[in-house]
């Protein structure tokens, strides 16, 4: 059990508008530790970040060292700011413990982020994808991991799943190009003498120009009254719109993991992901243990894609007229429903990491102080 008095600053991006992963998980995070008993602070941080300016780097800097008298408060930050600012986690390492969250490896600076991981008391990734490239990068061992948990959420019944209409796909993103949502939009006009919806729901500022070339490009594609762009969603728009979807998608380039996927299969939607990317572990994710010599039931596919449409379009097409496999998809879907780890499995197990290494740290300064008592 975590001591009753441990004390967690968790410091955030504030520079970050749109209802990302890293988001949700920060949120939920904090939630949960609060719940399990642990004093928690959240402190959102705007800036430039992942680098920042100077200034930018200076107020993170006096967020992570130790106000007088809270020298045993414990400050969680997240990866996007801490990995540009390594000075400021080595200056702040003297004289508290400082862990890294880290949602997403920062590879186009990788000697500042060398430094500031080397700095921190430990590092938790949200991936077992991101732990491994963070060690092949670095070489660095000990990291942890704490996989994302679920909220509970209604089963969906989609038109095609209720009968009452023709199938409707959803991808739930902020339109930015690594989402890639004008590949899907190039797979769904191969397939218009087939019946289907769409809608790609997400954040249109993120990226305002791609933004717009999607919008145009279901113009130019003949995909009107058929492909809908609402923009970001949330509350009970977004419930309703994922309570309307027989199909998810995030087809990312890249992806340490993919929170919309696990939020698909809590509502016994199947998921179509990209091959080679983090989503894949969020596809498996309540598949169950493995049984030698089986192969897992998937809620969905992981397909390999590149620039090329068709390998995507041949997938949504099996899928529409393919009756078994829609059943198939959907059993497993439903089936992860009920074996996805929530919220609070995500805190333990980093209230366990952060909590242990506070007991041993104070332990070390005891059994120092009384070293140093005898010599004298």
């Amino acid at each position: 059990m975590q001591p009753p008095s441990l004390r967690i600053r968790l410091v955030v991006p504030g520079n970050v508008r749109h209802n990302s992963g890293g988001n949700v998980y920060n949120a939920a995070l904090a939630r949960e530790l609060t719940a399990l008993g642990a004093g928690v602070e959240t402190c959102p941080l705007d800036g430039g970040w992942p680098v920042g300016s100077a200034e930018d780097r200076r107020r993170l800097g006096a967020l992570l060292r130790a106000p007088a008298g809270a020298e045993d408060r414990i400050v969680l930050v997240d990866g996007l700011l801490a990995s540009g600012a390594p000075e400021e986690l080595e200056s702040a390492a003297a004289g508290r413990p400082v862990w890294i969250l880290l949602h997403i490896p920062l590879p186009d600076h990788p000697e500042l982020e060398r430094r500031a991981l080397k700095a921190a008391a430990g590092v938790i990734c949200t991936s077992t994808s991101a732990a491994a490239g963070i060690r092949a990068r670095h070489g660095l061992d000990g990291i942890r991991v704490a996989l994302p948990g679920s909220d509970a959420a209604a089963l969906a019944a989609g038109p095609l799943a209720a009968g009452s209409g023709p199938a409707h796909l959803i991808a739930v993103a902020a339109l930015l190009p690594n989402k890639d949502q004008s590949l899907l939009l190039a797979a769904l006009s191969r397939l218009t003498e087939l019946p289907w919806t769409a809608a790609l729901i997400g954040s249109d500022s993120a990226d305002p120009a791609y933004a717009a070339r999607l919008r145009d490009m279901v113009k130019r594609l003949g995909l009107q009254g058929r492909v809908d762009i609402p923009g970001e969603l949330r509350g009970a728009a977004l419930e309703a719109a994922w309570a309307a979807a027989d199909l998810s998608l995030l087809i990312s380039r890249a992806e340490t993991y993919g929170l919309v996927v696990t939020e698909s299969l809590a509502r016994g939607i199947p998921v179509v992901v990209r091959e080679g990317t983090g989503a894949v572990e969020a596809l498996a994710a309540g598949t169950g243990p493995r049984i030698a010599g089986a192969e897992a039931a998937l809620p969905g596919a992981a397909v390999a894609l590149a620039a090329d449409p068709e390998p995507l379009a041949d997938v949504l097409r099996r899928w529409l007229t393919e009756p078994g496999l829609r059943a198939r998809w959907r059993d497993a879907a439903a089936a992860a429903r009920g074996r996805l780890p929530g919220w609070d499995a995500t805190a333990r197990t980093v209230l366990g990491i952060v909590a242990a290494d506070t007991l041993d740290n104070r332990h070390t300064r005891v059994d120092s102080a009384a070293g140093q008592a005898v010599g004298e």
